[in-house]
């Protein structure tokens, strides 16, 4: 019963690599909730701890867990589930249960492609992680990322720019937006995508969880991508993990005098292939996925070359220190388009904002308005809400903001 996985998934004293293994002996949780102290002790394996643990058989916490999740509209996958990643099925500490919101993506069948870099990212980072997150997208390939500040935001972005699914997985629950400032990402992931963890709900983005989650994202991928990470970054330790998982690892080469990019550069000299396009990653894996890939372009401007790698500070109603760089002040950094002059329109954007009001509109009723796609009209949607023009909504509706 899910109850059982849960309560499994939760139990402390006992790692993920323990439970996966404890899974080979015994044929689910519910087998091993009512398995005696003899029975478990003949794994061989379980330290006294653990065992007690595994003693106290209560289920309190795996129920309101479960409960909160039929409230919440929070759905589980249980490593037994043939929708479960394969790929992480496969590594050796896997999650027992991930807990995500939206749809699930066809992972299993398409290249995945995870994405990192800083949080601290330069506009250069900012602006080639968002261009490879849609060229790798536009070529088929899945796009994951954690949904942090900086690259992981700009990826997720890019891949929802060309209006296709994208995934970001969590070090908190799912219900849970860290860092608030990236609710926007989050609903328009959740509507075009998924986000996941193995956190259950209301579970905070504690520290220490952001290197377990890393093993997920590469963990789930063919391969991983770094665009800009300095000599101490989080994404140098997802590069560890995907290495231990026998997983590709590219790098987009940075400007050689730029720190952000010391620890990505570095890479590229015995343990990274050179990223120089999306095409460039994707195409590794096209003999994998006959039919699957292709070379698509992206219109997308330039990259620019950081000459000067800070990201220039958004006001608040205070300007800042006159000797201050904006790289001083990154907390305060955004990464949005904003205080900058309305975007311009696409004549096909401008047709479908023109069905839109400041009150909720069903997207279907827009699809049957318009004589579109469904694909399209939320393709269409996706730029808008990128651009700050319309409000996503529960049950599937849509507003101007």
């Amino acid at each position: 019963m899910l109850i059982h996985w849960i309560w499994f998934a939760q139990l402390k004293k006992i790692s993920c690599a323990q439970k996966w293994q404890m899974l080979q002996h015994f044929s689910d949780p519910e087998e091993i909730y009512h398995s005696d102290e003899t029975a478990l002790k003949e794994i061989g394996f379980l330290s006294a701890d653990a065992l007690a643990v595994l003693e106290e058989k209560d289920l309190t916490e795996a129920l309101q867990i479960l409960q909160e999740c039929e409230d919440k509209g929070i759905h589980l996958l249980t490593i037994a589930d043939d929708a479960y990643p394969r790929r992480l099925r496969n590594t050796f500490d896997p999650p027992m249960v991930l807990y995500f919101r939206g749809k699930l993506p066809d992972w299993n069948d398409t290249p995945v492609i995870g994405i990192v870099g800083t949080r601290k990212a330069t506009a250069y980072g900012c602006n080639t992680a968002r261009q490879f997150g849609a060229q790798i997208a536009a070529c088929g390939a899945l796009v994951v990322s954690g949904a942090a500040d900086g690259v992981d935001a700009m990826a997720m972005y890019g891949a929802l720019d060309v209006g296709k699914p994208v995934v970001g997985v969590l070090g908190c629950g799912v219900d849970v937006v860290y860092p608030k400032k990236n609710q926007q990402l989050f609903d328009l992931t959740a509507a075009n995508g998924c986000l996941i963890s193995e956190y259950p709900p209301r579970t905070p983005g504690n520290a220490w969880h952001f290197p377990q989650r890393n093993r997920i994202i590469s963990g789930i991928s063919n391969g991983l991508l770094v665009v800009e990470a300095p000599k101490k970054s989080g994404a140098l330790i997802t590069v560890e993990r995907a290495l231990e998982q026998g997983r590709d690892v590219y790098a987009v080469p940075g400007p050689v005098d730029n720190p952000f990019c010391e620890g990505s550069n570095a890479l590229l000299q015995d343990r990274a292939s050179a990223a120089l396009s999306g095409w460039n990653v994707v195409k590794e894996y096209d003999a994998l996925y006959p039919g699957r890939l292709k070379n698509a372009a992206v219109l997308q401007p330039p990259l620019r070359v950081a000459q000067e790698p800070e990201i220039p500070v958004i006001s608040k109603g205070k300007s800042p220190a006159p000797d201050k760089k904006s790289i001083d002040n990154r907390d305060k950094s955004t990464y949005s388009v904003v205080n900058k002059p309305a975007p311009a329109l696409t004549q096909e954007e401008q047709g479908v904002l023109a069905q839109i009001g400041m009150e909720p509109v069903l997207v279907d009723e827009l699809v049957d308005r318009l004589g579109l796609s469904a694909g399209a009209v939320k393709a269409v949607l996706t730029k808008l809400a990128i651009k700050g023009l319309t409000k996503n909504h529960p049950g599937g509706r849509v507003s101007r903001k």
